[in-house]
């Protein structure tokens, strides 16, 4: 299965937020929406970072508190992986598993088409195992 087919079934909505905003912000952003990760866009709608939880929490254990108020520059992760829509999930598994990272964003170009979480490749994983364990069932049973 190729991740573009993945963000036809999942939908293409990603959270984002600008790199000035806060800390306190984009935690709270992701409380709310209940995510673990938020893309950082420029004015330009490019991706200049991802911010996820783990790096959050880093930031905090560095400066304490006062890290709420820094800005998500501060704490994004600004050399981001990305995949592209004609990927198979295999690669990105062994790329997410290899760089030790929960979350993809989806471009074509400088354009994001949506986000993947290991979770989303994972289940697309099971899925087509059962389809296929479904079929070969189905197959001995016809004999």
């Amino acid at each position: 299965m190729l991740v573009g087919q993945i963000l036809k079934f999942k939908g293409d909505s990603v959270f984002t937020l600008a790199p000035n905003e806060t800390v306190a912000q984009a935690a709270g952003l992701l409380n709310e929406r209940r995510v673990g990760c938020l893309v950082v866009m420029d004015a330009q709608d490019k991706v200049v970072g991802i911010l996820s939880e783990r790096d959050i929490v880093r930031l905090i254990a560095l400066q304490g508190t006062a890290a709420l108020s820094r800005p998500v520059s501060s704490a994004m992760t600004t050399s981001v992986i990305f995949a592209d829509p004609t990927e198979a999930v295999d690669a990105l598994l062994a790329r997410m598993t290899d760089r030790r990272i929960r979350h993809l964003p989806v471009c074509k170009g400088d354009r994001l088409l949506g986000l993947v979480s290991i979770g989303d490749l994972v289940k697309s994983k099971i899925a087509e195992s059962e389809a296929e364990a479904h079929s070969l069932k189905a197959y001995i049973a016809a004999g």
